[in-house]
């Protein structure tokens, strides 16, 4: 939505007006104690693929911008330390830094740590009857049950993941 005269205005309405609405890509970014646990759990939760940035890295290092300071090893390879990323396996990948450039969740270290709920969360879609499946395989990778959860409109799991954000299992 657009604000005009204080009106919102749909990216509908815009478009039937001859306003051209622009397609924006995007990214769900996590803070986060640990980034690459963080990465790893949710790449084996959605069957995502963990960034491998190491010839963006190795680059970098090569030509004196970078310090290894600011890197770890992970899975035997270069990685940044306050950042990791998971991308959806069929969405494409910048050939010079890994970055998915589709579907992506990036996480990033922060100094505090989370102490409310959250304000935005996840939503694993098991498909028909594999809920109870899904939960228990999420629960090997290190989530937790928070709560079952009945209503009219439906049923799901709420979850946290190993850093305690939420999440809900359908």
């Amino acid at each position: 939505m657009t604000e005009t005269s204080g009106r919102a205005v749909t990216a509908d309405e815009a478009a039937a007006a001859g306003g051209a609405q622009e397609v924006l890509g995007w990214k769900l970014v996590i803070d986060c104690a640990d980034p690459h646990r963080q990465a790893d759990f949710w790449a084996a939760a959605l069957g995502y693929r963990v960034e491998d940035n190491s010839t963006l890295i190795e680059r970098l290092l090569g030509l004196g911008a970078v310090s290894e300071d600011i890197l770890v090893e992970h899975h035997g390879r270069r990685a940044w330390r306050d950042l990791a990323a998971a991308r959806h396996p069929e969405d494409p990948a910048d050939p010079d830094s890994g970055a998915g450039l589709g579907r992506r969740l990036l996480f990033q270290r922060v100094p505090e740590p989370k102490t409310v709920k959250n304000r935005l969360h996840i939503d694993v879609h098991s498909g028909p009857g594999r809920r109870e499946e899904t939960v228990a395989r999420l629960e090997g990778l290190g989530a937790t049950v928070i709560r079952q959860v009945r209503e009219p409109g439906g049923e799901w799991t709420v979850m946290a993941d190993p850093e305690g954000n939420e999440f809900c299992v359908a």
